[in-house]
């Protein structure tokens, strides 16, 4: 994928990443209220606004960055997401006003950031626009690569009787990089929603927290709060300032 670009996902998939990634453990925004504790909240990686919507509706003041206009048009588009301002660009060091509760990322958008010299920035970043006992989140999944045989993997999300959905990725082991497509045939034809990632180890964001003055206070499994171990596979760490 020579062309990827951060705002390649966004752009490609603003139209239909409601219909397809509409469901969410309401849990995350029960909890993600608890940490904000009345405070104001920023989303990185808004889109269109799946958590920040319902979050908004607890009673949190939240604001968003994202890169991709397409995502952030079809928020604003919905009830209530005109009241959500947005900051246009790299999560990882775009300037934001003022300083938040609650810093959180969702749904392995974290690993949107392809180096990581950039994931440390963007822990540098939110670290700078945290408040002294803000939180900055992130829910991220845990590499499962056993998944993969030689190099590559291929699952059906979906089968229905006129549509399939699939993954196809293939990993680089060396850049703890994976590039995919999820596939969707139906009778209009083939589209192609292409994402690139690069995913880190737990101990891996800890230290990277470390370098950022902030330290890991809490990892859950998920949202519902069950301990974290091997079998986990989507995460929450909650990371606080050490210093």
């Amino acid at each position: 994928m020579k062309n990827y670009s951060l705002k390649t996902y966004g752009e490609r998939i603003a139209g239909v990443y409601d219909q397809y990634y509409s469901e969410y453990d309401s849990a995350s925004v029960q909890v993600l209220a608890e940490l904000a504790d009345g405070g104001n909240a920023l989303e990185l990686g808004i889109g269109t606004g799946r958590i920040a919507l319902p979050l908004l509706q607890t009673g949190i003041s939240v604001h968003g960055i994202d890169i991709s206009e397409s995502m952030v048009a079809q928020l604003h588009a919905k009830p209530g997401g005109e009241r959500i301002p947005v900051t246009m660009g790299n999560f990882a060091d775009v300037k934001v006003k003022g300083q938040f509760s609650l810093i959180y990322v969702v749904a392995n958008t974290f690993y949107s950031l392809l180096t990581q010299e950039e994931q440390i920035s963007c822990f540098q970043n939110a670290a700078k626009h945290l408040t002294p006992d803000g939180v900055f989140v992130i829910e991220a999944f845990f590499p499962e690569l056993t998944r993969f045989t030689s190099g590559q993997a291929m699952r059906a999300t979906h089968i229905g009787e006129n549509e399939v959905r699939m993954d196809i990725s293939m990993i680089e082991l060396d850049k703890q990089l994976i590039n995919s497509q999820h596939m969707v045939i139906n009778e209009q034809g083939t589209q192609f929603y292409p994402v690139r990632l690069r995913y880190s180890w737990p101990s891996e964001l800890d230290l990277m927290a470390r370098v950022s003055n902030l330290r890991l206070r809490v990892r859950w499994g998920d949202w519902r709060k069950n301990p974290f171990t091997s079998a986990s596979r989507l995460p929450v760490s909650v990371y606080e300032h050490w210093l």
